[in-house]
């Protein structure tokens, strides 16, 4: 007899256990009208839309840092904090080190920056994901001068370059712009 009752419980535990991952997943007539990609997860996304908001942070990121940057040299801070919201190794280091060298020369950068960048390319699936920003740098009235007394420093012209970064998107969730080039040798 008592073997007989552990059948009926080995049986009947194996029935629930069958039964209920079916009416876990049977979500009723929500789970009918959910669309596909929103069944999965409920974290996915439209690619179109992702790829816009990336682009939109990466963009942000870039112009930030072409503030935080130029309220930096103006102040000869290469540790100003607003730096390290926008900018990550190697580009941080790289413009700290330029805002030094001018400290330490007497110098400071005047003047106003004007920018207008695009986004060339994101690789979003990449590992970590980035965006390739391309930019007309218009210096004519941004220049490196003496602190004492305002006058140009000699090599440091204005003009009109091309400049190029890259910016990643970090683990938290953050966009940094983390290489950056301003190309001399192509006006625009």
């Amino acid at each position: 007899m008592r073997g007989r009752q552990l059948r009926r419980a080995a049986i009947c535990l194996l029935a629930v256990v069958a039964v209920v991952p079916v009416t876990a997943c049977a979500g009723g007539p929500e789970a009918i009208e959910r669309p596909a990609a929103a069944q999965d997860d409920g974290q996915r996304t439209d690619p179109d839309v992702e790829r816009r908001a990336a682009e939109k942070a990466a963009l942000d990121a870039y112009s930030g840092y072409l503030a935080a940057s130029r309220a930096a040299s103006g102040r000869s801070d290469p540790h100003a904090p607003e730096l390290s919201r926008f900018l990550a190794d190697p580009l941080l280091t790289r413009v700290r080190l330029s805002i030094r060298d001018a400290k330490e020369h007497g110098a400071v950068r005047t003047g106003t920056l004007k920018s207008d960048p695009t986004v060339t390319a994101a690789s979003l699936d990449a590992n970590p994901a980035t965006v390739e920003i391309q930019d007309c740098l218009d210096m004519t009235d941004y220049r490196l001068v003496y602190a004492k007394n305002k006058r140009v420093v000699p090599g440091s012209g204005g003009g009109r370059h091309l400049s190029t970064a890259t910016a990643t998107r970090y683990p938290d969730g953050r966009w940094l712009i983390n290489a950056g080039a301003l190309h001399r040798d192509q006006p625009c």
